[in-house]
């Protein structure tokens, strides 16, 4: 997805790392086992896939092009799908992020990083928000349950670095239908989700579709929305 503590400079990830990390009130139930891949119907990722999302702003157009590299990065011992997303606003580069995830034995998908790059003018003035588990207390958070619909209405971190990635999720609704300009599509699932170290911004209700993934983002009380225009698989 994004702080007066005491930090220091993580050269290898270019952010902002705190000494003081870690929230004694969350401790993920970290999986054993793993998963090969990420193939869970809500949020799948097959290497080669490229997705294209468009939404209308105030500032003009934005545009971003999620691509699921074919690499992996390993991650606290995992090896971890790497998702390659750069954000175009008027056509212009301006984020560049690639994230990290990866399905446990039980097929919930975990959120184990975030390396982001705001881009002004083609130079990088930004990495808030980057975040990788185990590095000065990061610790990873689910994405996608295996069975969203058991999580109806629970909140659940995404991830969590203290002062830096607190972004949070809940199960809002299932078995809903979503037409965008790639489709129509049912039987998807719709989170709500939201970012603890602003709590001023407005939630976003983010609909994932069986064997798809990502379809629609809507921010609460706005008539924005971005939405899945194209996506091209290998």
């Amino acid at each position: 997805m994004t702080r007066p503590i005491k930090c220091v400079i993580v050269p290898a990830l270019t952010l902002w790392a705190c000494s003081t990390a870690t929230d004694p009130n969350y401790n993920p139930d970290i999986p054993t086992t793993w998963a090969n891949a990420v193939n869970n119907q809500y949020f799948p990722l097959v290497p080669g896939s490229v997705y294209s999302y468009r939404l209308q702003t105030a500032g003009g157009t934005e545009t971003s092009t999620p691509e699921v590299e074919a690499g992996t990065r390993t991650v606290k011992g995992v090896a971890a799908t790497v998702v390659h997303d750069r954000v175009f606003t008027n056509g212009v580069l301006s984020e560049d992020t690639r994230d990290y995830y990866a399905q446990d034995g039980a097929g919930n998908v975990w959120y184990l990083g975030e390396d982001t790059k705001e881009i002004q003018n083609g130079q990088v003035v930004g990495t808030q928000g980057s975040w990788e588990w185990g590095v000065s207390g990061a610790l990873p958070g689910i994405i996608m349950w295996s069975d969203p619909a058991a999580h109806l209405g629970k909140e659940y971190r995404q991830e969590y670095l203290k002062g830096q990635a607190e972004d949070w999720s809940k199960v809002a609704s299932t078995g809903q239908s979503v037409t965008v300009p790639f489709g129509s599509f049912t039987g998807c699932v719709t989170t709500e989700e939201w970012n603890a170290l602003k709590p001023n911004e407005p939630h976003a209700l983010k609909s994932f579709c069986p064997g798809l993934g990502l379809a629609l983002k809507v921010d609460v009380g706005s008539s924005a929305r971005e939405e899945l225009t194209n996506r091209t698989t290998p």
